[in-house]
């Protein structure tokens, strides 16, 4: 599960730079694509937090 949200957030990240940089959309499209990349970084982010190993206190 870990493996796949760590693979999800690079993807993201990846994804959003080359939204911004190489892909060549511009307005509603480009916005459009750095929001759900950023979703899903978000969401990722969130996910890999909450299943952390924690340590016992």
């Amino acid at each position: 599960m870990r493996a796949l949200l760590w693979l999800l957030l690079t993807v993201s990240v990846l994804a959003n730079v080359a939204i911004s940089t190489v892909a060549g959309w511009t307005g509603g499209l480009r916005v459009a694509g750095s929001v759900g990349t950023g979703v899903v970084l978000f969401a990722s982010a969130a996910g890999l937090w909450f299943t952390r190993p924690r340590a016992d206190a």
